[in-house]
């Protein structure tokens, strides 16, 4: 008698279940967002920014080779969309998708806490540029 081959399931952005480690909500949601550089490439989508060029110029200087690897992620994860806008060379566009902005509010919630906890003491940030609503 044949064994049954087990269902693939998938959660909402339609990712296999082994790509996780846990069934906990927060520890995947770490699977895709929880590295060191990845939610300052959703910040400077959230600000506006779109190009590799632009990414690159951040002040925390990611490294292009980490960029690459933090936007294919963010692309196959269904976080970003990239448009081309050249094509000789090849450029493109990054743009977040509806899971993508739904975002936002960690990154809010995230500059809220650093403000009040770890502000640096030589930055005025009266003039964030992120619409805080």
């Amino acid at each position: 008698m044949a064994k049954k081959k087990k269902k693939q399931e998938t959660c909402p952005l339609g990712l296999p279940s082994e790509k996780f480690r846990s069934p906990c909500p927060v520890a995947r949601t770490l699977d895709l967002i929880g590295d060191k550089w990845t939610l300052l490439v959703i910040r400077d989508l959230l600000l506006g920014r779109r190009t590799y060029g632009e990414f690159a110029e951040s002040p925390e200087a990611i490294p292009t080779n980490l960029l690459a690897d933090r936007l294919k992620k963010l692309i196959e994860a269904g976080l970003v969309e990239k448009r081309p806008y050249q094509t000789n060379p090849p450029r493109y566009e990054y743009f977040l998708t509806k899971a993508g902005k739904e975002l936002k509010v960690v990154v809010l919630s995230m500059l809220k806490w650093g403000l009040k906890h770890v502000p640096d003491p030589n930055v005025d940030y009266s003039k964030i540029p992120f619409d805080q609503s």
